[in-house]
């Protein structure tokens, strides 16, 4: 079965105090099976942003530790800060990354609830996927009044918790819970002090928009429906939440946003929407920071819309991606922007995932060489193809660049991009075959003194090299699918590159024809026949085709450099 992942974001009212934030995050680190991913205090708004991931029980348990250090330490009676709040943690989202339902998710966070609530003297209120009703979806209506306003809701009805009692805890206020989709706490920086001006541009942007009015702004009345409801102007961004404030820290101006659906309005819509308004209100976008970790996907469209826009090819790799993404939006602005402590698929990988295609070029060769009999072919194989897929790569890049073809960029945009999920596949799978030999590796070490230890240390080998031939099978097809690429660019990319485009094909077909060598020696060790004879067959025809094409691709590249 496939490992449940859900991520937990809590927001506790303290950001200033680490000694206290601390204390917090090791008591959600105690749980065995967490892993925290992010800790960002604001000191202005008073607030720290814990971000970590795991499966659903350790995430509830760490959750509900996180909760009651928070109320333990937190004295939300003395608490001031920029940012609404209601209690000493003030939300608990958790949000599906793999392998789960939202509707999972949804009761995993009703369970948190439950939990808390019976042992903790605090209110709880369930928002978003999770609330318990409409009224409570919102979590601007759940949080309605803060803090101070806690009294006065808890005694009406319609606002009993739904868990944990019914009554004001000066201490430690109410928490909310919910079940959400991925959610990015995005600000972005002003060249102004005035929180109005800065308000302003946020009723512009927000879904929520502003009231309408009968006038101007001073003398006018509030429009109303028929019963008496304001009349509101949307604002140019759905799934958009926004405010203005002032961050003494930095002296600047900010439009604080919460995009809650990022298919409907990504990051770089929400910054291209502020840019456009501030500007038609006298103002400058100066810059923008990201508070808490975000999925790479949201920075490599960032990057592509950039690139798109100066009429650029996008097929780069996604480390430029990322940094065309940052520069622009100048997610640096304010302090150091590190990609590897804000994504968050980069902090699931760890320090090092990939070691080998992290070397340089020297230690590659100089471990290839040595008697460690991993990296072997199987790793050279895909490295090669790599190298062949990036030349037809860097062709089309270089054809998307061409001065004179300035009006076909998109077509030759299209090619590069192809091209560098091949290569980053291919990537991929160096270090891939080398973990597949270690598999055998750590099956044959299995102990085999028993009979049932002996069947499933047989098992866990023969699983284990069918694997170990999945992975160079794998690189053959993504070779394979290679051609197209560079065969296309042989035809008709920059002519000046043609040679480049040759030895492409070249590797391509060396990659095919080595990895299918490690194909079949695996093959020796696996007694399920039918498996190994589809594989053969397979890769004969992989075999076939990649010689055909290398040859078509050396027709073209030969007429073209004599």
């Amino acid at each position: 079965m496939l490992r449940q992942l859900i991520e937990c974001v809590p927001n506790f009212s303290e950001g200033r105090d680490m000694k206290i934030i601390k204390q917090i995050t090791d008591a959600i680190e105690s749980v065995e099976g967490v892993k925290l991913l992010d800790v960002d205090p604001g000191k202005a708004t008073n607030r720290t942003v814990v971000t970590f991931v795991g499966e659903p029980e350790p995430v509830i348990q760490a959750a509900f530790l996180g909760i009651k250090k928070a109320a333990e330490l937190i004295d939300m009676s003395k608490h001031h800060g920029e940012h609404p709040r209601m209690g000493a943690t003030d939300v608990c989202p958790l949000v599906p990354v793999a392998n789960i339902t939202m509707e999972e998710v949804a009761q995993w966070a009703h369970k948190l609830g439950e939990l808390a609530g019976s042992q903790l003297d605090i209110p709880f209120y369930m928002y978003e996927n999770a609330a318990s009703s409409p009224e409570r979806r919102n979590l601007a209506n759940v949080r309605a009044g803060e803090y101070e306003g806690l009294p006065a809701k808890l005694s009406k009805p319609e606002w009993k918790p739904d868990y944990g009692p019914a009554k004001f805890n000066p201490k430690s206020g109410a928490t909310a819970i919910s079940a959400r989709d991925f959610l990015i706490a995005y600000n972005v920086n002003l060249n102004t002090t005035s929180v109005r001006r800065a308000n302003s541009v946020a009723f512009d942007i927000r879904e929520n928009g502003r009231v309408k009015r009968d006038g101007d702004l001073v003398t006018s009345k509030v429009l109303t429906d028929a019963d008496g409801t304001p009349l509101r102007e949307p604002g140019l961004l759905k799934a958009c939440k926004a405010i203005g404030w002032f961050i003494e820290e930095y002296g600047v101006a900010q439009i604080s946003m919460n995009l809650t659906n990022i298919k409907i309005t990504p990051l770089h819509r929400a910054f291209e929407a502020t840019t456009e308004r501030a500007v038609a209100r006298g103002l400058r976008v100066t810059g923008s920071e990201l508070v808490g970790l975000v999925p790479k996907s949201v920075l490599l469209d960032a990057g592509r819309y950039f690139l798109e826009k100066q009429r650029r090819s996008v097929g780069v790799s996604e480390e430029e991606l990322i940094h065309i993404a940052v520069r622009t939006m100048g997610l640096d602005e304010l302090a150091p922007f590190d990609p590897k402590k804000k994504v968050i698929e980069y902090l699931l990988e760890g320090e090092n995932p990939n070691p080998l295609i992290s070397m340089d070029l020297r230690a590659f060769a100089n471990l290839t060489a040595s008697e460690s009999v991993a990296p072997g072919g199987g790793s050279v194989s895909a490295y090669v193809g790599a190298l062949g897929i990036s030349l037809g790569t860097m062709v089309a890049n270089l054809s998307a660049h061409r001065r004179i073809w300035d009006d076909r960029w998109e077509e030759f945009s299209e090619v590069a991009d192809r091209g560098q999920q091949l290569k980053d596949e291919l990537l991929r799978l160096v270090d891939e075959d080398t973990r597949s030999y270690n598999g055998i590796i750590d099956a044959v070490r299995l102990p085999k003194g028993t009979d049932a230890e002996k069947a499933t240390r047989k098992q866990a080998i023969q699983d284990a090299t069918k694997y170990a031939i999945e992975v160079p099978f794998r690189v053959m097809e993504v070779c394979a699918a290679s051609f197209e690429v560079i065969r296309d660019m042989a035809e008709r990319g920059n002519p000046n590159s043609a040679s480049d485009a040759g030895v492409g094909g070249l590797c391509a077909r060396a990659a095919i024809h080595g990895a299918y060598l490690n194909v079949q020696i695996n093959c020796a060790d696996v007694e399920d026949k039918e498996f190994v004879q589809t594989k053969l067959e397979a890769g004969k025809k992989l075999i076939e085709q990649a010689d055909a094409a290398e040859a078509q691709i050396m027709e073209i590249v030969l007429k073209n450099i004599q």
